[in-house]
């Protein structure tokens, strides 16, 4: 059995490589929400120059969407950076989003379903950061604990091979990453949503505190 690779490490020998060659390397960072690109953010802009491509085709409602993509612009105005970050957002294209996942509308969240999904909005930030030329490219959504890291990184560098473009590694939830996104969604008062951002989580979160709510209810009655 191979060892299994330590996505976190890898970018930090990247970022050490560039850091040495004294050059700030220009990045295509996609991001899923403001509340996930902040650490992300205020990390790799120590080191990078950004552009946060937000194409997210699957987040419902489509209210939901927009109210995403102004917490984002609002992040990137307020977060002091060393270097310059800047914002693309793609085009909020729900069918594309819906054939994607086809047949898999029944599979619970974190399987196959998932990961087309993330091929889906990989292959575009893909396709965007070699259009502009961009030195790397990655997404936030590695810093989810419900996200499998490996599956992203397997995917992006999939895509990024087939493409000639550098995949940045990622497992933004190491080195407390995911508890820093929460602080700094706090300290800057951030819409946090409950549910991942499809109609699909939306329902499964929905259930869940039904079941939740019922489950409370017939305790109280014993």
């Amino acid at each position: 059995m191979a060892n299994q690779r330590n996505y976190q490490k890898e970018m930090e020998q990247v970022i050490e490589r560039q850091k040495q060659d004294g050059y700030v390397p220009a990045l295509l960072l996609h991001s899923c929400c403001a509340p996930c690109s902040s650490y992300v953010l205020e990390t790799l802009s120590k080191d990078f120059s950004i552009t946060v491509f937000y194409y997210n085709p699957n987040i419902y409602p489509e209210e939901e969407y927009w109210k995403r993509v102004e917490e984002q612009k609002e992040f990137i105005r307020r977060l002091p950076a060393q270097h310059s970050i800047s914002f693309l957002e793609g085009t909020y294209e729900k069918e594309r989003f819906y054939q994607a996942v086809k047949g898999m509308e029944q599979i619970p969240e974190g399987g196959e379903r998932c990961f087309a999904c993330f091929r889906l909005r990989l292959a575009e930030a893909v396709k965007v950061a070699k259009k502009g030329n961009f030195d790397y490219v990655t997404t936030t959504l590695t810093i989810s604990p419900m996200k499998n890291a490996t599956r992203l990184n397997e995917i992006g560098e999939e895509i990024c091979r087939k493409e000639g473009v550098n995949w940045l590694p990622s497992d933004f939830k190491k080195k407390n990453g995911y508890k820093r996104s929460t602080e700094l969604s706090r300290e800057y008062g951030m819409y946090r949503q409950d549910y991942c951002g499809c109609v699909f989580s939306m329902r499964e979160r929905e259930e869940k505190k039904r079941n939740e709510k019922e489950h409370l209810a017939e305790s109280s009655k014993e």
